[in-house]
């Protein structure tokens, strides 16, 4: 049976779920790709090193988040979220986002390359050498819908 997630289910899902397909465009390309989250309840926290995810974010904030839960082929949960990005700035923003990210990450096995970039004392980026500070940004939700099948 295909249908429609409740409400509740939606937020079970985002909660329950730390990777989630981000997408972007500059209205010329469009750009999916996978992200590591949080959700507090109002929005999706991440962050990044600079690249092209976070320079079409800034130039076209309006962006859209799949989160699966895939237990099989007819047995899923599927939420898409729409939303605004938002780039924390103020350094007390920044500790508490990334706070609140390392809190609910360090209950789960984390490899080296998804550490926030505060857990690694000096992060290499093979591109650009030497000690990067990651962007820290929120999205701010505006609209949810879920499907599921079962």
């Amino acid at each position: 049976m295909i249908g429609k997630l409740t409400d509740e289910q939606i937020e079970e899902v985002l909660y329950r779920n730390i990777v989630g397909h981000l997408g972007c465009n500059d209205e010329r390309q469009n750009y999916v790709v996978p992200i590591s989250y949080v959700y507090d309840g109002k929005s999706i926290i991440a962050h990044s090193l600079e690249g092209l995810k976070i320079n079409l974010m800034r130039n076209n904030p309006n962006v859209c988040i799949e989160v699966d839960d895939i237990k099989n082929f007819n047995n899923w949960k599927s939420v898409i979220l729409w939303g605004q990005y938002q780039e924390l700035t103020d350094e007390r923003d920044r500790y508490y986002a990334m706070k609140f990210f390392v809190d609910k990450l360090m209950r789960l096995k984390i490899s080296e390359t998804a550490a926030p970039p505060e857990m690694i004392e000096e992060r290499i980026h093979p591109r650009s050498p030497g000690n990067l500070k990651p962007v820290i940004y929120r999205i701010i939700i505006t609209k949810k819908t879920g499907r599921f099948e079962s």
